[in-house]
């Protein structure tokens, strides 16, 4: 697949996502999808960005750097959001905090495959250390 049309389909994905539009979320994610080395499937994905939403209600991936070629996309998404409760084993409580993941994401047949994330812990901790 041509560089920017797979650009064109994460940015889709991307607003997906922001629209909690679970329903399309197979347009996007196949459904044997691999999380962080683990099969989670379609249902387990979906159900993994559902609980994010529902603990973190102000939410948005915002894309802040995208690399794409014929097969992956790699993504630097900010978030600057309100967690409730504890989020990456830390006690956030809904402070407000500002972080990054750097996310690459394998497609197959027009669909996300494999998923690896890496979220800025470090960012975090510094944010609430200081609170």
């Amino acid at each position: 697949m041509l560089p920017e049309r797979l650009e064109e389909l994460y940015r889709g994905y991307i607003d997906c996502l922001n629209a909690q539009d679970w329903d399309r979320l197979g347009e996007y994610v196949g459904g044997d999808v691999h999380y962080n080395g683990k099969h989670v499937g379609l249902a387990g994905y979906r159900a993994m960005l559902e609980r994010d939403f529902r603990e973190i209600p102000d939410l948005r991936f915002n894309i802040e750097l995208l690399v794409a070629n014929e097969t992956h996309v790699a993504s630097v998404l900010a978030f600057d959001c309100s967690p409730q409760g504890e989020f990456l084993g830390l006690a956030v409580n809904g402070k407000k905090i500002a972080f990054t993941e750097n996310v690459f994401y394998e497609f197959r047949d027009g669909k996300i495959v494999n998923v690896r994330s890496l979220l800025d812990k470090l960012a975090v901790e510094a944010q609430i250390s200081k609170r």
